[in-house]
């Protein structure tokens, strides 16, 4: 997996730009990756035990710290920062953008509709 050509930290809009190549480029909100921060706190250790994150709209990321020629880890603004996006992470996250945010989504409102009965 080839590293990004650029990776641009937009602190207003509140997104992460990641861009592979001429032809790929993913715009990723903070919120976004912060509910699919490859943790285990968020991921759990296997299949099953993920942790449904919620409450994260506001959230920032002061700072992304390259980690080897593989990597970046996000520093979240909610004190989070034990996520390591790989290249191959990353380029999941922006090709399937619209499904996992969907996904997550119907999670929250499931979760939320338990909750309330």
């Amino acid at each position: 997996m080839d590293a990004p050509t650029e990776i641009r930290l937009r602190r207003q809009s509140r997104v992460l730009e990641v861009a592979f190549g001429e032809s790929e480029r993913y715009q990723l909100s903070f919120e976004f990756l912060r509910v699919h921060s490859p943790s285990a706190e968020v991921k759990g250790h296997g299949p099953g035990q993920e942790t449904l994150v919620v409450g994260k709209q506001a959230v920032g990321i002061k700072g992304v710290e390259p980690i080897g020629q593989y990597a970046i880890r996000l520093l979240f603004d909610d004190g989070h920062d034990s996520g390591l996006y790989s290249w191959k992470y990353l380029q999941e996250l922006g090709r399937d953008r619209d499904t996992l945010w969907q996904r997550y989504l119907d999670r929250v409102r499931e979760a939320s509709g338990r909750n309330e009965g």
